[in-house]
């Protein structure tokens, strides 16, 4: 039997509820998907797709499959959140396969348990597809852990967008637990970064390595290892923007000593 392309594989049959998968797309370099991110674009009949999800994710889409673009980027005209979710049931209800396409993971800070509770609420069968997360790609991309036996005994995963909480963080307090030897990976922080310089070290010493890495996985990565007391000047300096990670911890004290044997004086590398 001669295998179906993608384009001829069954859709939902006619008058049937369709199907949504919040599909997890990675931080950025396609082959970093996993197989069962590939399988759910390829049965995908509509895509809705965010601004981070990575140049050449799409190949795997079939060709008859819609692409909605409903951008979200911090600091930018971005698709309403409300829209998105009727977006989404509306096209289930029609009886689409449809897939949700988001950068890193959509439970790590790309609002996948709204969708997922959104959806449930109006009867629509829910799938979710973990992606690699970019705080986790961008540690990698240091040649760092998140974790590690001499230097972290543990993983904070925080953001620095308040978005629309009411609730701010307690820098001081996230700084006195990472100071007991947790690395802190903060998402979404670069357009507070002189305020989330501040309350750390309210509880860090200023020489506590910290590094920032924009674009993780992707051609356009950029990295930038220095001290928090150095953050937020050496960021303004050598201009890392959004989308970026920060990583505070003692695991970066490996690259931070390489980056001192090649700039002594200011300790600090941007790749």
């Amino acid at each position: 039997m001669t295998p179906q392309r993608p384009d001829t594989l069954s859709a939902t049959p006619a008058g049937a509820t369709g199907t949504v998968s919040l599909v997890g797309a990675g931080p950025g370099d396609p082959e970093l998907l996993t197989v069962q991110a590939i399988k759910a674009i390829r049965r995908a009949t509509v895509l809705l797709v965010d601004s981070l999800v990575g140049e050449g994710v799409l190949r795997y889409a079939r060709r008859s499959a819609r692409v909605i673009h409903v951008g979200k980027r911090g600091g930018c005209a971005s698709t309403p959140q409300a829209f998105i979710h009727k977006l989404m049931v509306a096209e289930a209800q029609r009886g689409e396969t449809v897939v949700r396409l988001k950068g890193g993971d959509p439970f790590i800070f790309g609002r996948g348990g709204e969708e997922a509770e959104h959806l449930r609420d109006a009867g629509i069968e829910v799938r979710v597809v973990n992606g690699i997360s970019s705080g986790l790609a961008a540690t990698t991309a240091l040649g760092v852990p998140w974790t590690h036996r001499q230097h972290a005994h543990g993983v904070m995963l925080v953001t620095g967008h308040p978005g629309e909480s009411s609730t701010t963080l307690d820098w001081p307090t996230l700084a006195a637990a990472a100071a007991q030897g947790l690395t802190l990976v903060i998402y979404m922080g670069v357009q507070r970064l002189a305020h989330i310089q501040d309350g750390l070290l309210a509880a860090l010493p200023a020489n506590t390595p910290a590094a920032l890495v924009q674009h993780a996985s992707t051609s356009q990565e950029r990295r930038l290892v220095t001290t928090l007391g150095q953050l937020a000047a050496d960021a303004a300096q050598t201009g890392i923007g959004s989308p970026a990670i920060l990583i505070v911890g003692d695991v970066l004290k490996g690259v931070q000593a390489a980056s001192a044997a090649t700039e002594p004086m200011r300790q600090r590398v941007a790749l």
